[in-house]
């Protein structure tokens, strides 16, 4: 059985990822220092408890920083994986902002620790939780990966993956033998549809559809909509929503390719999204309708980073990986629902 190594597995996506992977048949060691999903105890974070009992099989947990090299080399010796899956970061967009340079010091530095030690151990494969932001203010829509990136990131954490992904690209020129599989991320939303798992801001949400979830179990009062003037159809922001199980078996589709396809080398990047674009209008509609939960809101000023449109063109991924998403923008309302309905505290008072 083949051992893949998930860091971030604790948190909202990596939790899903390890599902998938679960699911798929592989070995899964997870690692995670917990900043950003809830902790539980030394043994195995709640999240990663949940994980196992809806698969019906087990996992390796260590709670470790990946900027400890010592102790990812310790994981990497006892359990010698063979493939990488790279989710864990620091992701609010907004904080990265005020606060920049632990964005830096963690997103490229955790990057760092692991290509190191995979070279060590002979490793040579790796996927990375990349994000559609690199490609910032996009010069047209949808974007493919011919898209310039780079250029025109609107925020410190955007930049981290970028600058991620010009490393895989050099260490992929250094290393004929390395794969590297940049996953560009849209707008992930929705929860395992057991309503088990879930995400779970340990903070303020930096996500449009966690703060929608807070609203509507009483935690918030209100949602601002950050502007109702763009040049869309009724006024508000459309991005490309994909549900987070989507997500999930779009970064374990690389890892079959990788293992079966000895010519599948270097550096590769695809798009994951829906391929179309919903308003923010829309999206509070839907899970109105799902729900059946009212969310108040008020139209606020502009943040001024914001483009109009940002969806993906997903057919590259398809082609090479044979993915595509299979949910609907109302099952990712459901499966959101469902999960918050059943956790309104998250992990931290649910049972």
């Amino acid at each position: 059985m083949t051992t893949v190594l998930i860091t971030g597995a604790a948190g909202y996506i990596g939790s899903h990822i390890t599902v998938a992977a679960l699911d798929a048949g592989y070995s899964v060691v997870a690692v995670d220092n917990c900043v950003n999903a809830s902790p539980g105890d030394e043994t195995l974070p709640p999240s990663l408890y949940r994980v196992q009992e809806i698969t019906g099989k087990t996992l390796s947990f260590y709670k470790i920083d990946l900027l400890d090299k010592e102790s990812v080399r310790t994981v990497f010796s006892k359990y010698n994986p063979e493939c990488v899956i790279h989710t864990a970061a620091l992701k609010n967009m907004a904080e990265s902002v005020k606060n920049p340079l632990p964005y830096y010091r963690n997103n490229i530095g955790s990057l760092m620790t692991l290509l190191v030690i995979m070279k060590e151990f002979n490793v040579k494969k790796i996927v990375f939780s990349s994000s559609a932001l690199v490609y910032g203010i996009p010069e047209y829509n949808p974007i493919d990966e011919r898209h310039p990136v780079g250029i025109s990131c609107t925020n410190p954490y955007a930049k981290t993956k970028y600058f991620c992904e010009e490393i895989l690209k050099d260490v992929c020129a250094a290393d004929k033998n390395l794969t590297a599989v940049a996953l560009r991320y849209f707008s992930p939303v929705g929860a395992h549809e057991s309503g088990r798992i879930g995400e779970d801001p340990l903070g303020p949400p930096s996500q449009l559809m966690a703060f929608i979830c807070q609203v509507a179990v009483g935690r918030r009062p209100q949602l601002t909509i950050f502007g109702n003037d763009f040049d869309t159809a009724d006024g508000t922001v459309e991005r490309d929503y994909i549900h987070v199980m989507d997500l999930a078996k779009g970064n374990v589709a690389p890892l079959k390719k990788m293992i079966e396809d000895p010519n599948y080398k270097g550096f590769k990047a695809y798009n994951l999204g829906m391929g179309k674009g919903y308003s923010v209008l829309q999206l509070i509609k839907s899970f109105c309708k799902e729900s059946g939960k009212k969310i108040p809101y008020n139209i606020g000023e502009r943040r001024g980073i914001d483009a109009a449109q940002l969806f993906a063109d997903i057919r590259l991924a398809e082609k090479d990986l044979g993915w595509k998403p299979e949910q609907t923008l109302e099952d990712m309302c459901r499966d959101t629902w469902r999960w918050q309905s059943n956790n309104p505290q998250g992990y931290r008072t649910s049972k």
